[in-house]
């Protein structure tokens, strides 16, 4: 599958309120960081001068807790199926 692992029986639906992506995640919480614009690249080469990232904002709200195999993998295609502009060439 696109954004869960194939047989994944439980997951959450979020939305970013910054950028509006929809997505799936395996981990279930209130927030999440997003991945399309939440979550910096850390620097590990950081002078005396320089200042510590900001830690990743989660700007991903919980919209429903999706259960059943069934329903994962059809959130997961509809979902996949936007991302892609309806090419089912990842399959």
């Amino acid at each position: 599958m696109y954004y869960v692992q194939d047989g994944t029986t439980r997951c959450g639906l979020y939305e970013c309120v910054r950028c509006h992506e929809r997505f799936l995640d395996e981990r279930i919480g209130p927030k999440l960081a997003c991945p399309a614009c939440g979550e910096q690249v850390v620097d590990m080469e950081i002078g005396p001068d320089d200042e510590m990232p900001a830690e990743a904002e989660e700007t991903a709200v919980l919209q429903e807790i999706i259960e059943g195999a069934e329903n994962v993998e059809k959130y997961d295609t509809l979902l996949s199926l936007a991302v892609t502009g309806g090419s089912y060439d990842w399959l």
